[in-house]
């Protein structure tokens, strides 16, 4: 099982559309906490009463929001009660409703209305006849989010700290997991009159939807699982899907990549020397991430696993690792501490200013540690259940040595504690008999409900083989797999629109429509190689009328990669500012259908620097421009102008300008 950790701001969009009902919480400062209202007449007309629930009007794009009261403890030991927050979106068209769709979040820890702005744009075409219903998990967000300060703002996870939390929860540490979470939304869609519903969740989500599922068939019209893991398995809690998974990853996009593809071996072969010089000499080093921040890192051999497993930020890993592992070998160690801090940076999932309203840190340990099988006994004493663990390793060491292989066990383990999952949970409090640990799903029979799994061909988070084995649990339950795609594929950030026109007819009819598109995603585009200088590159290719010397095509190769460079690290930007491979800066403008580029005195080689701009579409698909002005340190300066279509398979780039008084004019592989 693996969760998926989200870029900070990436999904904080639409983040004013707060309602009244936060007025028992801290509400921004720039939101009113009242219902907008310049008159009594006008207030009592943003009321509306869904079931038993009475609801207010809040943010703009039509929703009503509200509370449920629930026990915090099911079983009635614990007196304490939660406050469930949601966000109920009703049917623009007149008459009924077709149907409610319900959307749940991943993480875990995540709250789901923090996503809403990619939730509204998925079920956007379906909303005329369906309402929409978004709640935020017990434990998240508005629903009482858990705030364990270390694990929250420390510098890093680590055991003390999460058992540190988990005492602090006290009796309630068992109470926070998947299964009340259900039963409150079961609870919730009673209170509001909603007999059936169609339910779509991501990554940890699809863990969610499995247990409801289980606990509530009877509320279920279709389920939509985007990017699914199952609840149990043999050899579960080793997670042996993940580094097949991710070693797949890399083997493909390098097999389908012309450069890649002509060096001898596959992509992990191409990495293991790195991975060999790092586990030999580790050092510290410093570098760029992807806001342009510098930061601290300790090259070594976990670092570079949290690379290659993490999945984020998901393009310019795998863009770029293969390429950046040769350089380092080859004594060029800029592109590889580059993707470390990268990855430092998107793995990491807490809000800068600590607010675990945003994503909660404790509840994430606490499912973490409740739910999922474990390689330790969860019913023994902490103290006990570090020589379990001990005894576990041991053994795989001895009979499954390759279980993350290229990387040792023990290296697999370095990564941060909530990516190698291992030794997080060792010394969180045990769970009482009423609520057992590790026990979630297991032996559980699946409803008979229209079941869809959407499973990114790339995602080593939630593997393909995870989402064929949820497929087989439900009894009418189909995968469609997208091809050269990562993880989570039906919301607006996916390499494609395929998987989002895929759920949105399966959620209206309950029926597999065309799925043909999901075979044409385009291919993921790998640097071919990462130089220091320009002459070690290949040449641009001439046109007609192109007057450029070999050397100054070369200058333009290094133009086009430098291009390539900035584009790739757009969509996960939440700064709006950026950082050179070895030197200058970029920066980013987005309005509503465009995204802007400003590069200053930018160097992706040493002897060239790049000034200028590049304009893209927001949209996957669409023409890109760029006006640079192109400086070599030996030769002369000179224009260029680049066009090519994004989001299509083989893409060009035409390239025209001058170098000094040459005129160039040449086409080649789009960066």
């Amino acid at each position: 099982m693996k969760y998926s950790r989200k870029l900070l701001g990436a999904r904080a969009a639409m983040a004013a559309l707060l309602c009244a009902s936060c007025l028992s919480e801290r509400c921004p400062a720039h939101v009113n906490p009242w219902p907008d209202a310049q008159s009594t007449q006008a207030a009592r007309s943003s009321v509306k009463r869904v079931g038993a629930l009475e609801l207010h009007a809040c943010g703009t794009a039509g929703a009503f929001c509200g509370r449920l009261d629930r026990p915090l403890d099911s079983a009635g030991a614990l007196p304490d009660r939660l406050s469930i927050y949601f966000e109920f979106y009703p049917h623009s068209g007149a008459g009924a409703a077709h149907g409610t769709l319900v959307a749940t979040e991943g993480g875990p820890g995540y709250p789901a209305t923090e996503s809403r702005a990619d939730y509204l744009a998925l079920f956007k075409p379906l909303m005329a006849d369906h309402d929409v219903l978004i709640m935020d998990n017990r434990g998240t967000g508005r629903s009482g989010a858990i705030d364990c300060r270390a694990l929250q703002t420390g510098d890093q996870w680590t055991i003390e700290t999460v058992a540190e939390c988990g005492r602090s929860l006290g009796e309630r540490a068992a109470l926070y997991g998947t299964a009340d979470a259900a039963d409150d939304l079961a609870a919730l869609l009673a209170a509001l009159d909603v007999r059936t519903i169609d339910l779509y969740g991501d990554s940890y989500g699809t863990y969610f939807e499995q247990v409801f599922a289980i606990r509530h068939p009877e509320a279920l019209r279709s389920i939509v699982l985007d990017g699914a893991y199952p609840l149990s398995g043999p050899d579960y809690a080793w997670y042996p899907s993940y580094a097949p998974a991710m070693r797949d990853k890399l083997n493909l996009t390098c097999a389908r990549s012309p450069a890649c593809a002509a060096l001898p071996g596959s992509s992990v072969e191409h990495i293991e020397p790195a991975v060999a010089r790092l586990r030999a000499h580790p050092f510290a080093a410093r570098a760029h991430d992807i806001d342009g921040r510098e930061r601290a890192i300790e090259a070594d051999a976990s670092q570079l696993a949290i690379v290659m497993y993490g999945g984020a930020p998901a393009l310019t890993t795998v863009r770029e690792v293969d390429a950046a592992a040769r350089a380092f070998v080859q004594g060029d160690s800029a592109p590889l501490l580059r993707l470390m801090a990268e990855t430092a940076t998107a793995v990491d999932s807490r809000d800068p200013t600590g607010d675990a309203t945003h994503w909660s840190a404790g509840l994430a340990a606490a499912v973490m540690c409740q739910d999922p099988p474990q390689i330790f006994d969860m019913r023994l004493a902490p103290t006990e259940r570090l020589i379990d663990r001990d005894r576990a390793l041991a053994e795989r060491r001895l009979h499954f040595p390759d279980t993350y292989a290229p990387f040792t066990i023990d290296e697999y383990r370095g990564m941060p504690l909530d990516y190698s999952f291992l030794d997080q949970c060792v010394a969180w409090p045990v769970s009482p008999p009423s609520h057992p640990a590790s026990q979630l799903g297991l032996h559980a029979a699946y409803p008979d409900v229209p079941a869809l799994v959407i499973s990114g061909e790339l995602d080593d988070i939630t593997p393909p083989a995870n989402g064929a084995a949820v497929a087989a649990a439900f009894k009418r339950g189909v995968q469609v797999r997208i091809a050269n795609s990562f993880h989570v594929n039906a919301l607006p950030r996916a390499r494609s629109g395929c998987a989002a026109r895929i759920v949105r007819h399966f959620m209206a009819t309950t029926r597999l429509g065309d799925i043909a598109c999901g075979a044409r995603v385009p291919a993921v585009r790998l640097v071919p190689r990462f130089a220091m200088q320009s002459g070690e590159l290949d040449a641009a290719s001439g046109l007609p009328g192109n007057q450029a010397s070999a050397a100054q095509l070369k200058i333009v190769t290094a133009a086009v990669l430098t291009a390539g460079d900035v584009l790739a690290r757009v969509p996960d930007n939440s700064s709006g500012q950026g950082a050179g491979l070895r030197g200058g800066t970029f920066e980013l403008r987005r309005d509503s259908d465009r995204i802007h580029a400003t590069l200053n005195g930018l160097r992706w080689v040493n002897d060239v620097t790049i000034d200028g701009t590049i304009d893209r579409p927001t949209d996957r698909v669409g023409r890109v421009r760029a006006n640079l002005v192109v400086s070599p340190t030996i030769g002369s300066k000179g224009r260029l102008t680049m066009t090519w279509v994004e989001g299509t398979e083989h893409a060009m780039v035409d390239i025209h300008g001058t170098l000094g008084n040459s005129r160039v004019a040449t086409r080649g592989p789009a960066p």
